[in-house]
């Protein structure tokens, strides 16, 4: 018997998934366990996996659409099967919301509304006595037109008049195979022609519209709620980056060129110790009260495909940098590829975000909720200090820990920053 793949619910915040692949095509046969499709969540890319043997019959749902929880994706069944009846409550109205499927759950598509009828606006012909009255046209019935939502939209897209088409669903109702055959011998109204382009300005377009990815729009959506709601504070900080250069450098030909350490790794482990030693900074908060993690999950705030990622490492307090560093590189590779996923990306405590090698000198970033801090790493300047009392070449480092003030205050975020610049500038300490 034939099944609809309907879209699931791949992470916890997760309202729509748009496909940005099929990796199987109509007629390939599937296994269980096969990956049909890429989809793209708030918060990562994921492939999609059927549950059953069987082949694919209908793709339903386009490459770069999004589709909600529920709603349907492909048909997969026997070759040969009568699908139409899927295909027609796929497409219904009450598809549009369906019920939410567990993971690998058949869930029932709700039965199809009446169809949809759209009142058709009569234009005003001018009186003339001997005009001969017009049979009505195909589908018609007392000035209606009785069409499924789905062949009303196609014939909008294409510049089709539903007047002129005939139905062959139930009481002469336009379905989508009445508006793929009007296709095949109607061509398509044209595009209107474009604004004739201002005085001064090229003929071409002067700009081009980028549509949001999934996590970009989730970005978008939620940044707003940490700047309004969140009181932020900010604390400054310039070390000696000299010590910390050294660190990594040691470290690097202790591993070898099978691990390739950053300076990122190195203030991974020394905020993780830090934090251990001031909780209240490795906290959210809740309303009611500030939720201290016994645990530092932090994350790295990484650049992926057009979009920001921040996958988390977590337990960073009881690894050592050359596990923290191993577990980076993961995570960045795949998060550049899109390849993250959600369980990858959730339960931070605190946040790192390293421009440094990007040469910005120092920056504020913005809180990552529910977390309470995070910080953000500039690039090492190469500048004149005073050391006893001569002006001799130096090495610096500005860090800026933007703080949420509701969980704690900004002595409790100082003293975090000068025990944090204390381990960066004695590396020692770090494994204190």
């Amino acid at each position: 018997m034939a099944t609809l793949i309907e879209m699931p619910k791949l992470s916890d915040t997760m309202t729509t998934g748009k496909i940005l692949s099929w990796l199987k095509k109509e007629g390939d046969a599937l296994e269980a366990g096969t990956a049909i499709a890429e989809v793209e969540t708030d918060k990562a890319t994921m492939e999609l996996e059927v549950f059953e043997d069987g082949t694919l019959l209908k793709i339903l749902a386009p490459v770069d659409s999004a589709v909600p929880i529920g709603g349907a994706l492909a048909i997969i069944g026997k070759p040969g099967e009568d699908i139409q009846g899927l295909i027609e409550k796929a497409q219904s109205p009450a598809a549009a919301a369906p019920a939410v499927a567990e993971k690998g759950k058949e869930v029932k598509v709700q039965e199809e509304e009446k169809p949809k009828e759209i009142k058709r606006q009569e234009k005003p012909q001018p009186a003339a006595a001997s005009a001969p009255k017009t049979a009505a046209a195909p589908g018609e019935e007392t000035g209606r037109i009785k069409v499924s939502p789905v062949a009303q939209r196609m014939a909008a897209e294409r510049g089709l008049d539903l007047r002129r088409i005939q139905g062959s669903g139930p009481g002469g109702r336009i379905v989508k195979a009445d508006i793929e055959r009007a296709l095949e011998t109607t061509p398509a109204a044209a595009p209107p022609a474009p604004a004739p382009a201002e005085a001064g300005t090229p003929a071409a377009e002067a700009y081009t519209d980028v549509p949001l990815s999934s996590i970009r729009a989730v970005i978008a959506e939620r940044l707003p709620h940490s700047l309004g709601p969140v009181p932020h504070f900010f604390l400054e900080m310039d070390l000696d980056a000299e010590p910390l250069l050294e660190l990594k450098k040691q470290l690097q030909a202790l591993a070898g060129e099978d691990l390739r350490l950053t300076v990122t790794d190195i203030l991974i482990k020394a905020c993780a110790n830090a934090l251990r030693q001031h909780p209240e900074i490795n906290s959210s908060f809740l309303g009611s009260a500030v939720r201290q993690y016994h645990a530092v999950n932090v994350g790295i705030a990484v650049a992926g495909k057009g979009t920001l990622l921040v996958p988390v490492i977590r337990s960073c307090e009881s690894k050592s940098i050359g596990q923290i560093a191993r577990e980076r590189a993961v995570l960045v590779e795949k998060g550049q590829a899109g390849k993250l996923s959600p369980d990858e990306m959730s339960g931070g405590t605190f946040t790192i975000s390293n421009l440094g090698m990007l040469g910005i000198t120092r920056f504020t970033a913005v809180i990552n909720p529910p977390q309470a801090a995070i910080l953000a790493v500039g690039t090492v300047r190469d500048v004149p200090v005073v050391k006893d009392g001569q002006v001799v070449p130096g090495k610096r480092m500005a860090i800026t820990l933007s703080c949420d003030h509701r969980a704690f205050d900004g002595a409790e975020g100082a003293r975090f920053m000068a025990t944090l610049k204390q381990k960066l500038e004695n590396p020692l300490a770090i494994s204190l």
